[in-house]
């Protein structure tokens, strides 16, 4: 929003959320029911194929959406360090209004302007006319429009609220109050109409203008450079005729220079180029992948999990993971994500991160939750691994932390077979296990003096049994063989160890392999605080459930703009902060396999850096209980 908001600010159907594309509802039902009611002369097609053109648009920039956060994550030809946060992504969700708005105006004049209807496929002298009405009418009163905006009175009205955005991504070109985008359309139509009135309109001019509008607004924004040198030394006057992605950044910084819409001859012969715009260009172009201090190394969930990635759908991946009822629809396309990431099989650059002095990435495997639990699996999850280890340490990466399910103890013994098979690691390779009990002790109530145990017996619960009978806490098992195994690990402690029949216990910590019968079997108000990788059903509306171990991130660390996976915004797993803090504290020795760190050290490390503990206060549903 504009620091002083002017009139025509919010979009006519800001109040219909989520429903507003139904305002095209009745131009498609209109366009569908004429191409099947007609035939012959009397069927317009083009009247019809506006629908794909906003359906393209929509692919176009979502394109560019993915491309633009993958190629910043890795680093090469990136522009501006400085990074996303989650305010200009909420700011910047309704990116398709323009769409919407520019279809509106489609369907009108097709339908009631002389000309608009029966467009051919192809008319040349239509397409020739519309270069001719761009380069000369659009960028000359777009520029003068543009300078007009930077003006004190329309800046704080209108146009802050674009410059809101200092690092661009590409949807950033479209994000206008409303009445701007009544002027850009204006513009934007003189050549359509030129065609339209001269009876040379085509849908191939159509959709080439409004595709060649989106290609040039989304690369202008997408904070990397890919314009080749090569192009400008082969066609000199290009320089005057076509702006590139640093050009336009500058803008973005420097807000009173490069004003021109795609073309800087205006800025040229109106002195408002940026002096440093070819230095800016030169050093952009030239700049490698970056290399990271830390690699956090995941994989993906489920199989609609690929859209809730950084480089998948913006607004999803600003929000912690649940399903949508609505990416069934999209089923063809994740058939083939799946079938794309099952023939590529290699591991891909997903983020990027910034604190203090340290570069963070995180990478994932293109491997699911599932494919985890099948053992025939693991020989192929364990090459991947194994190939991003050894690709990290010819990089350079100092720290490597295992997240979700690549760290198993059938898998690859909690990261262990690795440093075996590779004794003369440089990298230091973590589990994040120290961390991951820390947290747990710390999210058990004060006070309280009996917890029961439940889930697999991982390291991470070993760990946890035996800090809570040093401290007299007696943890409470169900089954004979668990606490078998539990009193022979630690005999010293095997007072604090109770095996009990009875399921009437408070405070359940939990591992992988609850049971949905066990848990519906919990009295009310249970609290149950997971130990695991991923988040625990909740089947009970009458207990509380605690997030999988996770603590609050500081305001330093950069570049915070999507969620990691189910937790809240800002807030990062335990195994990815332990290879942070690892790499801050410069220790080491790897933290993997069957040993781990001093939890006490690890805990105080990890408060001192700025991470705080999630604190939740439960609040119990008042719905009648679950039967147990």
């Amino acid at each position: 929003m504009a620091s002083v908001p002017g009139i025509l600010t919010d979009w006519p159907w800001t109040t219909l959320g989520s429903f507003k594309h139904v305002i095209l509802a009745p131009w498609v039902i209109h366009s569908t029911w004429l191409l099947v009611a007609n035939d012959g002369k009397e069927r317009d097609i083009s009247y019809f194929l506006i629908l794909a053109v906003v359906l393209w648009r929509i692919l176009h920039n979502q394109i560019w959406i993915s491309l633009s956060r993958y190629r910043t994550a890795k680093g090469n030809g990136r522009i501006l360090d400085k990074g996303l946060e989650f305010e200009q992504v909420d700011r910047e969700n309704n990116w398709d209004d323009q769409i919407l708005f520019n279809a509106l105006l489609f369907y009108t004049g097709s339908r009631y302007l002389p000309g608009g209807q029966h467009a051919p496929f192809w008319r040349a002298e239509g397409l020739l006319l519309t270069i001719v009405l761009h380069a000369g009418p659009v960028e000359f009163l777009y520029y003068w429009f543009h300078r007009a905006l930077h003006h004190h009175y329309l800046y704080s009205r209108y146009h802050s609220h674009h410059h809101s955005s200092i690092v661009t991504q590409p949807i950033t070109s479209v994000i206008h109050p409303f009445a701007e985008h009544i002027v850009y359309s204006a513009l934007f139509f003189i050549p359509i109409l030129g065609t339209i009135l001269t009876r040379t309109t085509s849908v191939v001019s159509f959709t080439a203008y409004i595709t060649y509008i989106d290609f040039m607004n989304n690369m202008g924004h997408c904070n990397f450079e890919l314009i080749p040198n090569w192009l400008f030394s082969l066609f000199p006057p290009l320089k005057y005729l076509m702006y590139t992605p640093s050009y336009h950044s500058l803008h973005h910084t420097q807000f009173r220079t490069n004003y021109s819409l795609f073309m800087p001859i205006y800025d040229y012969i109106y002195k408002t180029m940026d002096k440093s715009s070819d230095a800016l260009y030169e050093t952009s172009l030239k700049r490698e992948e970056e290399t990271p201090d830390v690699l956090h190394l995941t994989h993906l969930t489920t199989p609609e999990s690929i859209y809730h990635l950084p480089i998948g759908f913006a607004s999803l991946a600003s929000r912690p993971y649940t399903s949508n009822w609505y990416l069934w629809l999209m089923w063809p396309v994740t058939f083939w994500s799946m079938i794309l990431t099952w023939i590529y099989g290699r591991t891909f650059v997903v983020d990027r991160h910034r604190f203090d002095n340290l570069k963070l990435q995180t990478w994932a495997i293109p491997k699911y939750r599932l494919q985890y639990y099948l053992q025939w699996q693991n020989e192929a999850i364990n090459g991947l691994i194994e190939e991003a280890i050894i690709q990290a340490e010819e990089k350079g990466v100092k720290v490597l932390c295992l997240g979700l399910l690549n760290q198993g103890e059938e898998l690859n013994r909690y990261g262990g077979l690795y440093v075996h098979r590779h004794p003369n690691l440089k990298i230091r390779v973590v589990d994040g296990s120290s961390l991951a009990v820390a947290i747990t002790l710390n999210t058990i109530p004060k006070g309280t003096t009996q917890v029961l145990l439940r889930g697999n017996l991982t390291k991470v619960a070993y760990a946890i049994a035996f800090a809570l009978c040093q401290k007299g806490i007696q943890v409470v098992t169900l089954h004979k063989d668990e606490y078998l195994k539990l009193t022979k690990s630690f005999s010293s402690t095997e007072s604090s160890l109770v095996l009990a029949k009875s399921y009437a216990h408070k405070i359940w910590l939990v591992g992988d392999g609850l049971s949905e019968e066990e848990q519906l079997r919990a009295p009310k108000g249970t609290l149950f605080v997971p130990f695991s990788h991923l988040p625990l059903k909740k089947l009970r509306k009458d207990c509380f459930y605690h997030y999988p171990p996770a603590m609050k991130t500081p305001t330093s660390l950069e570049n915070i703009h999507a969620c990691e996976n189910w937790l809240p915004r800002r807030v990062m797993s335990a195994w990815r902060i332990a290879g942070i803090v690892h790499a801050l504290e410069g220790w080491k020795e790897h933290e993997c396999g069957y040993t781990m760190s001093n939890v006490d050290k690890v805990w105080q490390a990890t408060l001192q850096h700025g991470f705080q503990p999630l604190i939740i206060t439960p609040k119990i549903s008042r719905s009648p209980s679950s039967k147990h």
